[in-house]
């Protein structure tokens, strides 16, 4: 048995900013990560050959494709359909999965012994549904503009209620469009409060946070809803949202884009300083996402700070770490420090490497995963879109050990190529009420069944 460690991909090419130095195109060597405590023992992962069921073997599974698993487990798709996002169970067993781009929420039931589910549209009409989230027989529902509840029972959706609305999206009349990250996502607390991730407009716009409501956030609700307020800002797009086995809140984020050296030392050995240079070997791997625990108030920096996986800041070839990772200030926007004071907010529990493009986040309870994993937390990594060779998408898992989450370790992946081509993009993994593991693909329009033997 060994731990599984998360790699770090190598090159990437990243458009620069107007105004900043052009990035170099040379190769960017590998960059080894810091081993840390908490991972989950678990036997390395092999080649499984991706299953399909009757009907669902059309492109891109009408060639055979191969993932990495966990030895015994096995990857069926187990559905089709375009553009799934993010995953619901329902307490009667039935699989709910958003499509903003076709405002609607389809239901699966499952068939027996395995076979393909059935399909239906259970809400349509909607304005771009992205966050799922039950509390009991009530199901939550965020549009890019508002949350909604509705009664769920047998099958069926009554009872419609808006209980937060006014969030803003490319829709509102001060933004003229100009909206990079409508889409919001959904959390219950135990006691009935309502989280929504309420992204940035876009890469660096620090209006986000004077905004009404302020943007770049995870805004809060009582139970039964009303005006939101801020429960967590500095968030440039928490589409990662859900509660811990402890009540807890955590969001996994997409950071910002081309960031500029921070520091007044020579990165690329040239003999000068780079501090205000956009290289590709430092977008590389800056900043980290962020998986952060949340309470109230809490800052996670956006646009001013960024969170350092540097071990040596400003040394080229400094190992990289993703465990509780402290801040380091943006020199774009936070040159002299005044905007904020990055040295003084709490470090980020854990993270993964830059682009990464954490979506969906959920937690696995009970006896949790076979083969050693246990308890510990799903997200569904995208993989970057502007980073060349691109980093890769995959299924990643936190295992939950004393309260909190360990690091990043790699539960499937194979999506992506050698040249960089990719077939599949994980958006959101949950765990069935049969002990499978159930991940939705955008890319290739599927829902995969992850199983394990005994």
């Amino acid at each position: 048995m060994r731990t599984i460690a998360h790699g770090v991909m190598t090159a990437s090419l990243v458009l620069a900013l107007a105004g900043c130095t052009a990035m170099e195109e040379s190769p960017v060597p590998e960059r080894s990560t810091v081993a840390a405590p908490g991972a989950a023992e678990v036997p390395g992962l092999v080649a499984s050959a991706v299953r399909t069921l009757d009907g669902t073997a059309t492109a891109p599974f009408d060639a055979e494709r191969t993932v990495q698993a966990p030895p015994g487990w096995t990857v069926t798709v187990w559905a089709r359909m375009d553009k799934p996002r993010l995953l619901a169970w329902t307490p009667d067993r039935q699989l709910l999965v958003s499509r903003p781009k076709y405002g609607d929420v389809l239901a699966l039931t499952p068939g027996a012994d395995g076979a393909a589910p059935a399909q239906r549209t259970l809400l349509t009409g909607l304005n771009q549904p992205h966050g799922l989230a039950f509390a009991g027989d009530t199901l939550y529902v965020a549009e890019s503009d508002q949350v909604n509840t509705y009664t769920y029972r047998a099958g069926q959706v009554t009872d419609r209620k808006i209980v937060i609305d006014g969030l803003p999206d490319d829709k509102s009349p001060e933004l003229r469009g100009a909206y990079s990250h409508a889409l919001k996502s959904v959390a219950i607390g135990k006691d009935g409060s309502i989280y929504v991730s309420v992204g940035s407009t876009g890469n660096i716009s620090a209006a986000d946070r004077d905004a009404t409501p302020q943007r770049a956030t995870i805004l809060k609700t009582p139970a039964g809803g009303g005006a939101p307020t801020v429960f967590a800002r500095g968030v440039r797009n928490g589409t990662g949202l859900a509660v811990d086995p402890d009540g807890a809140v955590w969001t996994a984020v997409n950071h910002r884009d081309n960031i500029q050296y921070p520091h007044e030392l020579d990165y690329d050995g040239d003999g000068g300083k780079d501090n205000g240079d956009v290289m590709q070997s430092y977008v590389n791997d800056h900043p980290m996402e962020q998986l952060a625990r949340l309470t109230e108030g809490r800052e996670l920096g956006w646009p001013y700070c960024n969170s350092e996986p540097d071990v040596n800041p400003g040394a080229p070839d400094s190992p990289l770490s993703y465990t509780g990772r402290p801040f380091v200030r943006d020199l774009e926007t936070n040159v002299d420090g005044t905007k904020l004071d990055c040295a003084a907010l709490p470090p980020v529990e854990q993270g993964m490497g830059a682009h990464s493009a954490p979506l969906g986040l959920s937690f696995v309870t009970g006896p949790g995963l076979a083969g050693g994993y246990g308890e510990g937390a799903l997200v569904g990594i995208h993989g970057s879109w502007n980073r060349k060779p691109p980093r890769a998408p995959e299924v990643s898992f936190f295992a939950w050990r004393d309260g909190t989450l360990g690091p990043q370790q790699t539960l499937i992946t194979g999506f992506q190529g050698a040249d960089g081509a990719r077939w599949g993009r994980p958006v959101m993994a949950v765990q069935g009420p049969d002990g499978a593991v159930y991940v939705s693909d955008d890319q290739a329009g599927a829902i995969y069944r992850v199983t394990a033997s005994a």
